[in-house]
């Protein structure tokens, strides 16, 4: 490894005016620390997230639960609140990568991150959840946009998740058994206000699919699911699977969800 200095701010005020000044935020370092080794990013300075307490705990209020950015993986699995009240999520926190990525990787870091395979984007988005910044707060659907980009400016940090709780939700993926990325994932989430649904490995990053949404708002029904026809013309083609096996895995993860939820 070559030298660079190692900051550990105590709050994100301090946290954030360093990566003004051109410093590269650490969370879990899950993806941040193995490009490092690869030479593939060359900060001089990084700076430790793991000492700032108002970036930890999870909250349920009312309809909704605020999860705090340096959650682990293994933090979000294992809360009462977030079983209870979200299963969905906590099963999708529950099967990310393996335990030692679940022991270090936390919620924040995947979503700044928006890698084109990552399961956590897929379950802010399907559930319409707000992004919260050190500036401010982001609606999902404006946040991520496409591949490792999100509406983040350079010296903003996300401090915070907060998802609305779900009439029901599922989340399905087939992963790729040697990195356990999702070859595709389906974050299925039916609320008062209508049906959503994100794929992720996919595409070039997270995205909510229109037509299946349109179907299960009309027929919250597996066969609806079925008769939609998944255009493979934009998805992703690459060593672990064509376009057209995409295409055909976001229709059937759909319909396993749908079936799921009804279950």
């Amino acid at each position: 490894m070559y030298a660079f200095t190692l900051e550990r701010p105590a709050t994100v005020a301090d946290a954030a005016k360093l990566v003004a000044a051109g410093a590269k935020p650490l969370a879990g370092g899950q993806t941040l620390l193995a490009s490092m080794k690869l030479r593939l990013s060359a900060p001089e300075q990084l700076v430790d997230l793991s000492g700032i307490q108002e970036l930890s705990g999870i909250k349920k209020d009312g309809g909704t639960i605020t999860i705090g950015a340096m959650s682990r993986h293994l933090d979000v699995a294992n809360n009462a609140d977030v079983k209870a009240a979200f299963p969905a999520l906590a099963d999708l926190a529950s099967r990310i990568g393996d335990r030692q990525v679940r022991a270090m990787g936390t919620l924040g870091g995947s979503v700044a991150n928006n890698d084109p395979a990552a399961c956590y984007p897929s379950a802010v988005l399907g559930s319409g959840a707000t992004v919260v910044t050190s500036k401010r707060e982001i609606a999902a659907d404006d946040f991520f946009q496409g591949l490792f980009t999100t509406a983040l400016e350079e010296d903003e940090l996300i401090t915070a998740i907060r998802f609305p709780i779900p009439k029901r939700a599922v989340y399905e993926k087939l992963r790729q058994k040697a990195s356990h990325f999702p070859l595709v994932g389906i974050f299925l989430a039916q609320h008062d206000s209508g049906v959503r649904v994100a794929v992720t490995g996919a595409g070039n990053g997270v995205f909510r699919h229109a037509g299946l949404e349109d179907a299960l708002n009309k027929s919250f029904t597996a066969a609806a699911a079925a008769a939609v026809k998944i255009d493979a013309s934009e998805l992703n083609s690459d060593l672990h699977a064509s376009a057209a096996y995409r295409a055909n895995l976001i229709s059937v993860l759909t319909q396993r969800a749908v079936t799921k939820a009804l279950g």
